[in-house]
């Protein structure tokens, strides 16, 4: 009850732009989270092969990774709220279109596109959701706003195989894999609405003075925010390797290792998402615990056991358990690890330290896409997969010691009343 009466006080005090920013949230997710557990079963039911697959996933985390700093400049500039109005509706209609177009250069350009589209987005919500809470919200408003997204995509998940599965009933594959594609993309769509009723102050925005501020003089007077975003990207770009490895794969995984249906493999992701919404709510009980980086690194840790259960079984189920506690235990500490960098770095630097962050991840996401690929085409569905998710397990070993070594020294000031998270 206690838990419950902290995190319902928490909730009641966030203004309408945060409560309106987890509706916009919740239809995007949904939408997405339908759009991406089938989609590479689109492109292998138009008969391109698992290199097109991974080409694709690259394109699109590359074009993110070139955008990032560029959109979160101009995301300085116009306001969040048009940034995020820009890139949902621009992605959104990118998304039906990748319904429906065959030909392998435009899947290519448009999944290049989403890329492109979606930065903005992402490279938005996180300082909207800063600029318009408390320093002390922020630990538990992060952990929220990262299970509201992680719950959505399993209502998607489940939502994508599903239909999938139901339409085949009356439709071809391919045709119901269009259909369960071009709903998602509409419920996408539809998270532009609570968008539109964001209300943006001027005192939200940065100032016009900062703005005007040289590049070199704004490096010179943030040194010390440079150098931990600096910190941060590094530690961002082992893990983004070691993700990308597998994380875009896990529908083939399940599919190509198992044999599994479209309905069990929704199920499966969609009961790790689940997982991982509730590892973030306990997350804030973590950092009670152990501090912010000792919290990040142990979650950390204790998911590679299970990285390496899925990466060696030939059960489904011990499969599924083990997907699941990697899934919830890797991504729990991502909400303590955001709460932190924003709370190291200076407001006029809280836009661009997002952006490097999302940038590296998403550039090891680029580049890891291929190499997982040929790997699994070289050695096949039982040793590819072993292999990958073995490398994958290495880095992430490596990332959460460089992690430790880097933070273990950074201490956040601590509460000053009994129902403030140390922020």
């Amino acid at each position: 009850m206690a838990i419950y009466r902290e995190w319902a006080a928490q909730i009641k005090s966030y203004n309408r732009n945060i409560m309106l920013s987890m509706y916009a949230t919740v239809l995007a997710q949904i939408g997405l989270g339908i759009f991406m557990v089938i989609y590479n079963f689109y492109i292998r039911e138009l008969g391109y092969s698992e290199q097109v697959n991974g080409q694709i996933i690259s394109m699109t985390a590359l074009a993110t990774a070139i955008i990032l700093i560029p959109a979160g400049l101009l995301s300085d500039r116009i306001g969040r709220k048009n940034a995020m109005l820009f890139g949902g509706l621009v992605a959104g209609f990118i998304l039906l279109f990748r319904s429906v177009v065959e030909v392998q250069g435009l899947l290519v350009t448009f999944a290049f596109a989403t890329g492109l589209a979606t930065a903005f987005l992402q490279v938005s919500k996180i300082p909207w959701l800063a600029e318009n809470s408390k320093p002390e919200q922020r630990v538990h408003l992060f952990s929220i706003h990262f299970a509201i997204m992680t719950g959505a995509n399993v209502i998607g998940s489940l939502s994508g195989g599903f239909m999938t599965d139901f339409f085949s009933i009356f439709f071809s594959e391919l045709v119901s894999i269009r259909l369960t594609l071009m709903i998602g993309s509409i419920i996408f769509l539809a998270g532009i609405f609570p968008i539109l009723r964001f209300d943006e102050k001027k005192a939200i925005k940065k100032s016009e003075k900062a703005l005007k501020v040289p590049f070199r003089t704004k490096v010179n007077t943030h040194r010390d925010s440079l150098k931990i975003i600096a910190f941060f990207a590094i530690a961002q770009l082992i893990i983004g390797f070691g993700a990308g490895l597998v994380i875009p794969y896990l529908n083939l995984y399940f599919a190509d290792r198992f044999a599994a249906s479209n309905s069990l493999i929704g199920f499966i992701i969609s009961l790790g998402q689940a997982a991982t919404a509730f590892a973030m709510i306990i997350g804030p009980m973590m950092v009670r615990r152990f501090g912010e980086v000792k919290a990040v690194v142990i979650l950390q840790l204790l998911s590679l056991p299970f990285l390496l259960l899925t990466a060696y079984t030939e059960s489904i189920w011990l499969a599924a358990i083990g997907f699941l506690f990697r899934q919830a235990l890797m991504n729990a500490g991502n909400p303590i690890q955001m709460s932190l960098m924003m709370s190291k770095v200076g407001d006029s630097m809280k836009g661009l330290a997002n952006s490097v962050n999302q940038m590296v991840f998403n550039l090891g996401w680029a580049l890891m896409g291929p190499v997982s690929t040929g790997i699994v085409l070289m050695y096949g569905s039982y040793w590819g997969y072993a292999y990958v998710f073995t490398i994958t397990a290495t880095l992430y070993l490596v990332g959460s010691i460089y992690f430790f070594i880097v933070f273990k020294s950074i201490n956040r000031p601590k509460p000053t009343t009994s129902t403030v998270q140390a922020s």
